[in-house]
């Protein structure tokens, strides 16, 4: 059994289900478990200090894993670069076939490097007309974020009940559903939606096998769907990130009518952030959680986590709905009722 779609196709994957990359999770040991699911996992790049790390990583993932992987690439929009064709000239040597990309549009540029290599590019965006303008531009894969997720939601504030659907009715390149996913209901949904399959960041972040502390992990089971806080709205740059202390804190200075970005800086460096995964102290900065945090109860390996959706999944289709259309049948006020 299995649900097949243009994703599993595409990728050569048996679930259709995607461990988005992740800045200090995303690393051999996570991706190699998800990838020996059945589902996609993805190694990180700028999580490795430089390309040459990354080659390692990579080799590392592959020691443990004969399934098919990916590399994220995010290019951010900073004035120090890191060296991403580096990065990206990595992915080549080393014969990776699948690529998530995020970013500015500069990110192109690593596309037109990986395209010529027969490498698939799966795309992260916010909206559907960035979505449209990724397909224009080459992309194999759109995976589209909604105002659930973790990490930039964008600036729109778009539910995924209405992004999804509303990219699928124009992309003719499959799309993924990113934002509020972690059991069978959300792939089934997302299915019916108009997505060929999930990609979750969060949910991974609650298993075994995630490089992170059990403190933090901890802290995604005790908070609820209302466990975020948005950062950075006021900049025009809105995160979202895990309910705490520390995020409580940068949403009250950037309440004030006066504060800049230099009042909060101290709170939200990356290195704060790694900091926390590693230590579990929640007071050293913030972490990266969407609001599926609502949905997480247990810790699992990706192994069961992966075969629990997928079945939870083909329940609901298989069984749920189709009981809920034999019932209409055979119930003569709701055949009345039927168009």
């Amino acid at each position: 059994m299995g649900i097949g779609t243009r994703i599993t196709e595409k990728l050569g994957i048996k679930h259709p289900i995607v461990q988005g990359g992740m800045q200090h999770v995303g690393i051999s040991a996570l991706a190699s478990a998800v990838s020996n699911a059945g589902g996609l996992g993805i190694l990180t790049a700028l999580t490795q200090p430089d390309p040459r790390a990354l080659r390692e990583e990579i080799a590392r993932c592959r020691a443990m894993t004969d399934k098919p992987f990916g590399v994220n690439i995010t290019v951010f929009p900073t004035i120090n670069a890191p060296d991403y064709k580096g990065y990206a000239q990595v992915v080549i040597d080393s014969g990776v076939k699948i690529v998530e990309t995020a970013g500015t549009p500069a990110v192109r540029e690593i596309w037109d490097m990986l395209k010529p290599h027969g490498v698939t590019i799966l795309h992260k965006c916010t909206s559907v007309r960035h979505a449209l303008s990724a397909e224009r531009g080459g992309c194999d894969i759109v995976s589209i974020d909604g105002f659930e997720c973790a990490g930039h939601p964008g600036e729109d504030d778009i539910p995924g009940l209405i992004l999804i659907p509303a990219a699928a009715d124009k992309l003719q390149i499959p799309l993924l559903a990113s934002g509020g996913f972690g059991d069978g209901r959300g792939l089934a949904a997302a299915l019916a939606l108009g997505a060929e399959g999930i990609n979750m960041g969060t949910r991974f972040l609650a298993t075994r096998e995630a490089p992170i502390h059990d403190k933090v992990k901890a802290r995604i089971l005790e908070n609820d769907e209302r466990g975020t806080n948005l950062i950075f709205r006021k900049f025009r740059n809105t995160a979202r990130v895990g309910k705490s202390d520390v995020s409580d804190e940068v949403v009250a200075i950037s309440a004030r009518p006066d504060s800049t970005f230099e009042d909060i800086r101290h709170l939200v460096s990356g290195a704060r952030g790694k900091d926390v995964l590693d230590s579990g102290d929640l007071s050293r900065g913030l972490f990266w959680a969407g609001m599926v945090q609502g949905l997480i109860h247990d810790v699992p390996t990706c192994e069961q986590l992966v075969s629990r959706i997928v079945a939870e999944a083909e329940a609901i289709i298989s069984q749920r709905l189709a009981g809920m259309r034999a019932r209409a049948v055979h119930d003569p006020i709701a055949s009345d009722r039927s168009p």
